[in-house]
């Protein structure tokens, strides 16, 4: 299985790929470790396959770049490696029961570049899992956006994306939160109340969300206590499994 973890500088990408790898392994099962951020210094697992060993943000940086140059330019570089790197996830998918994919910190990077593009047309059925935190929902369109977010993602990669709100450890009002997400029409009825343009856009977007989006089971993680490990696992079960959906 092939799970590919998504989202925004911050949003706890290389902290959870540590520890739910972790807590497969205690599991009993083989994981294998997938880096593709050319700019980490640090990180808290050990990689099977590193596009550092390629080429690194720092390094293009001492030629002039500035960081945002750098980043763009270390994954040009990396473009006429990308046929050993899907060789190599490919192989590595042969010999681990669970292959993790750590996608790079400025994830525009990934979704709008070829490389990640390209990277992921050649996977065989890989799970996007799009990480966001609990901060960014501050207004009931920023609901809207999460879902259709994880929607464009699913399009741009042609690969099953699921929103997943990590850090759920950092917040008290889970609920409420789970009540904006998952119920469409309930946040629809909400929106409808809000007069400002922002709320109307988002309102007609919400009314046709359900018509296009698949089903998915949104999740709700913790890397610190491992909440929500056991959802996700078995949500990358049904995945690859003909007798479950992702409902």
């Amino acid at each position: 299985m092939i799970i590919v973890f998504t989202g925004t500088a911050g949003s706890g990408k290389t902290t959870i790929t540590t520890r739910f790898g972790k807590y497969l392994a205690e599991k009993g099962y083989e994981v294998g470790y997938v880096n593709l951020d050319t700019g980490v210094k640090k990180l808290l697992y050990k990689p099977d396959i590193d596009v550092r060993k390629t080429i690194t943000v720092e390094k293009i940086m001492k030629e002039g770049y500035g960081p945002n140059g750098a980043i763009v330019e270390s994954y040009d570089r990396l473009m006429p490696h990308i046929d050993e790197y899907i060789a190599g996830i490919l192989e590595l998918k042969q010999k681990k029961d669970y292959v993790i994919i750590d996608t790079p910190g400025q994830m525009e990077t990934f979704l709008f570049h070829e490389f990640g593009v390209k990277l992921m047309e050649n996977l065989p059925e890989p799970l996007v899992v799009y990480l966001f935190s609990p901060e960014i929902l501050r207004k009931l369109h920023d609901y809207c956006f999460v879902r259709f977010f994880a929607l464009m993602i699913d399009l741009r990669l042609g690969a099953t994306t699921i929103p997943a709100m990590n850090k759920i450890d950092t917040i008290d009002d889970l609920e409420r939160h789970k009540k904006y997400i998952e119920d469409l029409e309930y946040l629809t009825t909400r929106l409808k109340l809000d007069p400002s343009t922002h709320g109307l856009l988002a309102y007609k977007l919400c009314t046709f969300l359900p018509e296009v989006s698949p089903p998915i089971r949104i999740l709700y993680l913790s890397a610190k206590t491992r909440e929500g490990f056991e959802d996700l696992e078995t949500v990358a079960y049904e995945h690859y499994c003909t007798c479950g959906d992702l409902t």
